[in-house]
């Protein structure tokens, strides 16, 4: 078969055929009357390997080795392949999140495309000033995608600059809650801690379900800081876990800082007592909880809370004692 039938018949073109000649990886084994060269059906069986193999990914280089070494094994080979298939992969990823980030941002131009590569560079840059100067650039000039801003936020782990993308995730609104939520069903704490972070910080009551939710999250870290955000938004469903707070000494000023204020609800107020009067009595509650659990009751108006502290004033802890006794003097002085 000459090489033009070969090519029709196989998809492999002329030029390419030619090449693998070149190459010595098939050269046609016959010759015609009129003195052609001509492949033959072991010659056609190998361009058919060859095609083979070169769709996996091998370089020819490596697919005359594979085909004409006894030697060689593929073992390696593969893992190598499925290694920078991957990578490949990744990238092509990468590229195609970056181009629907551009689109979403809906430049206006060629310049406004410009803007948008260079403020999503920034925030991916090794240099944290570099990466807060865009966290805090956000939506000046260039609408940043929210989904951008989230990827950021949760691999973030320099403070100054988790504070600029908290600060501009809470400013964008848009899909940010929901994208922030999918990040507390993360498998790293750290990307879950940033995740109920960023959620806390929104200003206004989108993620107030959200953070419900989170109160009862496997991660203690969730919990405690959906429990603080609540708190401080006035939801009664907090006070279980910020009496837990206070006794595991986690975050436990913070916690007594959000049972003051919803103590301040009349209806709040005796139920947060309880809650911490039924901790005291817990027996496996020591001393240094003790302790917290009456700094906690000083801002708790009603009787409830003045008669805990004043059986705590008599604790056998001379610690506990003594602060329970200058909280019950301040409190009769007011």
């Amino acid at each position: 078969m000459l090489i033009g039938e070969v090519a029709r018949r196989s998809g492999v073109s002329a030029r390419m055929l030619r090449h693998y000649d070149a190459l010595g990886l098939v050269r046609p084994t016959g010759r015609t009357v009129a003195g052609y060269r001509e492949y033959s059906g072991d010659d056609i069986r190998r361009i058919f390997h060859i095609e083979s193999l070169r769709s996996l990914g091998m370089s020819l280089r490596d697919v005359g080795r594979a085909l004409d070494d006894p030697d060689f094994t593929p073992s390696q080979l593969v893992g190598d392949l499925v290694e920078r298939t991957r990578e490949r992969l990744a990238m092509e990823t990468e590229l195609l999140t970056r181009l629907r980030r551009i689109g979403a941002a809906e430049p206006a131009g060629w310049e406004g495309v410009l803007e948008v590569v260079a403020l999503l560079q920034a925030l991916a840059s090794k240099s944290p000033g570099n990466r807060q100067r865009a966290a805090l650039s956000c939506g000046e000039k260039v609408p940043v995608p929210v989904d951008a801003l989230v990827e950021a936020a949760l691999r973030e782990n320099d403070p100054h600059v988790s504070g600029a993308l908290r600060w501009a995730l809470a400013r964008a609104g848009g899909d940010g809650p929901a994208l922030l939520a999918e990040g507390l069903r993360s498998p790293e704490a750290e990307v879950r801690k940033r995740a109920i972070q960023c959620l806390a910080g929104f200003p206004d009551g989108r993620t107030t379900a959200l953070l419900r939710e989170a109160l009862t999250h496997a991660d203690c870290v969730v919990r405690g800081y959906a429990a603080l955000a609540l708190g401080r938004r006035g939801a009664a469903e907090a006070v279980p876990a910020l009496v837990d707070m206070v006794v595991a000494q986690t975050h436990d000023v913070e916690a007594a800082d959000a049972l003051s204020a919803l103590a301040s609800s009349p209806a709040l107020a005796e139920r947060i007592a309880t809650r911490l009067v039924g901790r005291l009595s817990a027996d496996a509650t020591g001393p240094s909880a003790r302790r917290r659990l009456a700094q906690a009751l000083a801002d708790i108006p009603g009787g409830t809370a003045s008669r805990a502290l004043a059986e705590l004033a008599r604790d056998e802890d001379r610690g506990v004692a003594v602060t329970a006794a200058y909280i019950l003097g301040i409190r009769d002085d007011g």
